[in-house]
């Protein structure tokens, strides 16, 4: 990067306020981290950043949500035009969290303010925390249900909670009395507006020091220094055009089939176009993408790419996006997409993982985990409580193996990798549930000659609450965490009721408002990532090795790797690979393995059904996808994802 030129201001002052507009918005995220209310904005479910007088972002910090900071620009760019230049004025906040406009979705609220030096207008700061709930239906704000937003909690377009520095009550109190736990949202609202002041205050000291016009020369050249460095990238890379699919699992109300996401990709002399067209229609749930948040899934897929470059609105110069109407990827109001985060955005997210991992295929990366939101509300009747509670719980999971190496285990979602897990004892402390089990999940991985990273297993019971309720926001039952250039899939994602108990109940990967009382208990598995390259080409000594940190079970060596492994004395972790039984399996596999995937499906199910093989069997190798809640058969999935196998496993296999 600094062999890219600079324009107006010379090298030394360029660097110095660049890396001061990183340390400003930090700052504003150590404000937050040290006033927040609610226990989720303080696991980093926050961004900030800085913007122009335009709204067009300048800078982001160093521990921001991916998700949050490709849509911010929007929403500053909302205020603007709600309100027009002539009504924002000096010590004026506004608050927004509408989907419509750009936002993600009405959990993530933004509190926006101007900042003036002489009488001017020079920027504005924005600061973007989820709320633990904006009312709605169920608590949390998360309804399956939900076709509408209406049912999904407070839309808040653009308004003005300060004016000219007088906090406007009224209106705070009438947002946050249609919330559950309204003291945490109104200590969230002043704890991100002073954030905003934080930065504010930074900024003009800056202008102070360097002069405003040197400050304002800055932000275009961060600008200008990023599309600079992207369009020289691009220029070192093969042109042409790339497609791929992605799949939701499924609309509710329509019964069996996946929900095709086509992303496109050009790469041309005019920068990155990517065209979504062929994507289904937006279905009746709320896993629907508005446009700023699959926009968002493009800049963040896209950047996952260029690692070193920074993040503001001269990347998005260079890339371009075509989003149909009326889609999964392009939902209008009052179209419901809270869920979002789990349905379009992580599935745009991977395809285009996939996409760049053929144009650079030396940064290879399979597909992730699908992010999980679990919410337990109810009223905590714990001695000494006796409040309304909100379990929010969100787990790590697998990354995809990469081009030279397995997938990282246990990672923040590609969602956001600043967002941090929280803390088990905090959680039982602030709700009445507690955690029975937080553990690596044997075999949740992706086989691959490299593997994906391996997921987890967190389980919880209910203590002392009333009228309490479980809801879900996940996807990739069906559509599972897929392998690339021949790795196979990781394992399907969802919630099972009292398991091991005469009322075990399988709730799947997306429901809401599930009554449950004290003493039930749950547990859910995050997935791991997907392998990469063919798992028959993975060093036997490499899977003895997994075997021994519990990342695969011996059964699952000789399955998915056709490794033959002899446990000696498991007590010490004595293991050892049996070579010659090795390649005989493996030679035995190769030569079946295609056939399999050609098997009847309903013979294959009632294979399942009597034991003969299990889950993963079927997915990995069979290709076959069931109601997991029913064993029913599902078999227009199943075909879509057998050829998903073929294109993304199987034809990269060889025989001998």
């Amino acid at each position: 990067m600094g062999a890219v030129q600079t324009g107006r201001l010379d090298p030394v002052t360029f660097e110095v306020l660049k890396n001061a507009f990183i340390n400003l918005v930090d700052q504003m995220s150590e404000q937050i981290l040290r006033t927040c209310y609610s226990f989720v904005i303080y696991a980093r479910d926050f961004s900030n950043c800085l913007c122009n007088a335009d709204g067009d972002t300048v800078m982001q910090g160093s521990q921001d949500i991916a998700v949050h900071v490709g849509t911010l620009h929007f929403t500053a760019k909302s205020v603007l035009d709600y309100f027009g230049r002539e009504r924002i004025f000096p010590e004026d906040v506004f608050i927004v969290n509408d989907p419509y406009v750009g936002g993600t979705h009405f959990c993530d609220v933004r509190l926006i303010r101007p900042v003036f030096y002489d009488g001017r207008l020079i920027a504005f700061l924005q600061s973007n925390g989820h709320w633990a709930d904006v009312g709605g239906s169920v608590p949390g704000s998360f309804d399956i249900t939900a076709r509408e937003h209406y049912g999904e909690g407070l839309r808040i377009t653009p308004l003005k909670i300060w004016d000219r520095g007088e906090f406007r009550d009224d209106v705070a109190n009438m947002l946050v009395a249609n919330m559950r736990v309204p003291e945490d949202r109104l200590g969230d609202l002043r704890a991100q507006a002073e954030a905003t002041r934080v930065g504010e205050l930074r900024l003009l000291e800056l202008c102070d020091k360097y002069g405003v016009d040197t400050v304002l020369a800055a932000f275009d050249e961060c600008q200008d220094y990023v599309e600079r460095i992207v369009r020289a990238r691009l220029r070192e890379l093969p042109q042409g055009t790339w497609e791929t699919e992605d799949y939701i699992d499924a609309d509710p109300t329509a019964g069996d089939g996946l929900i095709p996401i086509h992303v496109k990709m050009t790469i041309s002399p005019d920068g990155i176009q990517y065209d979504l067209s062929g994507s289904h229609p937006y279905i009746n749930c709320f896993l629907n993408s508005g446009f700023g948040a699959t926009f968002s899934a493009i800049i963040a897929g896209t950047k996952t790419f260029f690692p070193d470059v920074p993040l503001n609105s001269g990347f998005y110069r260079v890339v371009s996006a075509r989003l149909p109407d009326n889609s999964v990827v392009n939902a209008p109001c009052p179209i419901a997409v809270t869920g979002f985060c789990s349905g379009a955005y992580e599935k745009v997210m991977n395809a285009i993982f996939e996409l760049w991992s053929t144009v650079l295929p030396e940064r290879a990366l399979a597909c992730s985990f699908n992010l999980e939101y679990l919410l337990v509300g109810g009223w905590d009747r714990r001695p000494g409580y006796n409040t309304f509670f909100m379990w929010y719980d969100w787990m790590a999971g697998g990354w995809g193996a990469r081009s030279n190496k397995d997938g990282t285990n246990a990672t923040s979602s590609i969602f956001g990798v600043g967002l941090q897990q929280q803390p088990i004892e905090a959680q039982e402390r602030l709700c009445p549930v507690i955690t029975t089990k937080h553990e690596v999940r044997t075999d949740s991985a992706g086989p691959g000659r490299f593997r994906g990273g391996a997921g987890l297993e967190k389980g919880g019971i209910l203590t002392l609450a009333e009228g309490a309720v479980i809801s879900y926001c996940c996807d990739r039952a069906r559509s599972i965490t897929w392998g690339l250039f021949g790795g196979l899939p990781s394992i399907p994602h969802g919630v099972t009721l009292n398991p091991g108990t005469s009322r075990e109940r399988y709730l799947g990967t997306v429901f809401s408002g599930v009554p449950i009382g004290s003493g039930d208990h749950f547990t859910r598995p995050s997935a791991g990532g997907g392998g990469l390259g063919d798992p028959l080409d993975r060093d036997p000594a490499r899977v003895l090795e997994d075997v021994i940190d519990g990342y695969v079970s011996i059964e699952r060596a000789a399955k998915d790797y056709g490794v033959v492994v002899r446990a000696i004395d498991p007590d010490v972790c004595l293991y050892e690979v049996d070579l010659p039984a090795t390649e005989a399996l493996r030679r035995e596999l190769r030569s079946v393995r295609r056939q399999r995937l050609q098997e009847d499906p309903e013979e294959v199910r009632q294979r399942y059904v009597r034991g003969e093989i299990d889950q993963l069997d079927l997915v990995r190798h069979y290709g076959v996808i069931l109601d997991w809640a029913t064993n029913e058969l599902l078999p227009k999935s199943t075909e879509q994802f057998r050829a998903m196998l073929a294109r993304r496993a199987v034809q990269h296999w060889r025989d001998a």
